[in-house]
């Protein structure tokens, strides 16, 4: 099995590559490792990787005017992150990226990816059904949840969608995503 097999295997999903596709990728991979709390994107900076995670759990998040960290999604094992939006306006980031866990990612440059993307038939189909499952059919249920359903329905609604999420997780992390106080996590898990 190919050291790649991990990372091509998901673009697959999303669009079949040809070898010759897949060898032009394969030399922009960048095999890195992370330690826990190791933070990828400082909120602020400017982006320009994209990254597969191999192993471990990231969180993709904003910090409010207050402090307070509100967490818009986590990755686990065979995912792909980036603050895309900074990196296609090529701007400071309102996003950050962190690890919760120690593991390994491959970073890709941003723009010889999309170099590359532009004059492939294949990226572009791979890029555009990845967008359309990950940030337009899967991100609708969350911001009509966000907006009308309870904390109590969110909960349920995480814990029945991630069940794998809530032993890596602290109580802190699931409350930042959800938009609670960890006090009312718990109340919320009495229940």
């Amino acid at each position: 099995m190919s050291k790649h097999a991990d990372i091509l295997a998901m673009f697959s999903l999303y669009y079949p590559l040809s070898a010759a596709t897949s060898n032009e990728l394969e030399k922009l991979f960048d095999y890195r490792s992370n330690k826990k709390n190791e933070i990828i994107l400082p909120v602020g900076n400017i982006p320009h990787y994209y990254y597969f995670i191999q192993k471990g759990l990231w969180e993709y998040y904003y910090l409010a005017d207050n402090g307070d960290k509100v967490i818009k999604r986590f990755f686990q094992e065979n995912s792909f992150v980036a603050s895309t939006a900074a990196l296609i306006q090529e701007a400071p980031s309102i996003f950050g990226i962190s690890c919760l866990e120690a593991g390994t990612y491959i970073r890709i440059p941003a723009k010889p990816f999309r170099a590359l993307m532009m004059t492939n038939i294949e990226l572009m189909k791979f890029h555009i059904s990845y967008l359309e499952k990950n940030w337009i059919v899967d991100k609708e249920p969350m911001e009509i949840s966000l907006k009308y359903e309870t904390a109590e329905e969110r909960y349920r609604q995480f814990k029945a969608e991630h069940p794998g999420l809530l032993q890596r997780l602290k109580q802190h992390h699931i409350a930042a995503y959800l938009g609670i106080t960890p006090t009312q996590l718990s109340r919320i898990r009495k229940h």
